[in-house]
């Protein structure tokens, strides 16, 4: 039997959207194994935002979804900390994370830990994005009720 490929994910996932369960299907079609790796709240803070669900819930919702086989929070100072500890043998980055590839695979290797990245394309529902959700929310909040 061959050796099963781990494959790792990351985000904060702070509302789930249609957007992440295609990041997280196509993350799992690489390989055999599906390790998510959730922002932690200060993490999240530093990147983005103050996130809306409290990163323990926001772990709980990711492990609950069928592609993903175990969700883990990340290290709050060392990004590869996690990696180091999983050891996955590819990365999957969705179309619009900001880290460089070729970078990536140079710091695993270095801590002994070689892995392919692979950043997957553009996601369909890009409409539904997080961001864009919290803008629809609050267009509609400061709109008057339709007239009956």
């Amino acid at each position: 039997m061959a050796d099963m490929v781990r494959v790792m994910a990351t985000g904060v996932f702070d509302l789930l959207h249609p957007g992440h369960l295609y990041f997280l299907n196509e993350a799992k079609a690489l390989g055999d194994e599906l390790i998510v790796v959730v922002a932690r709240d200060q993490t999240a803070r530093r990147l983005k935002r103050e996130p809306y669900v409290p990163e323990q819930l926001r772990r709980e919702m990711v492990e609950s979804l069928k592609p993903v086989d175990r969700a883990v929070l990340g290290s709050t100072t060392d990004i590869y900390e996690t990696v180091t500890e999983w050891r996955p043998e590819i990365i999957a980055l969705g179309f619009d994370q900001h880290w460089n590839e070729a970078e990536i695979e140079r710091e695993c290797a270095r801590r002994g830990v070689p892995v392919k990245v692979v950043r997957l394309g553009r996601r369909p529902h890009d409409e539904l994005a997080t961001k864009r959700i919290i803008e629809r929310i609050v267009d509609r909040a400061k709109s008057p009720p339709p007239t009956p």
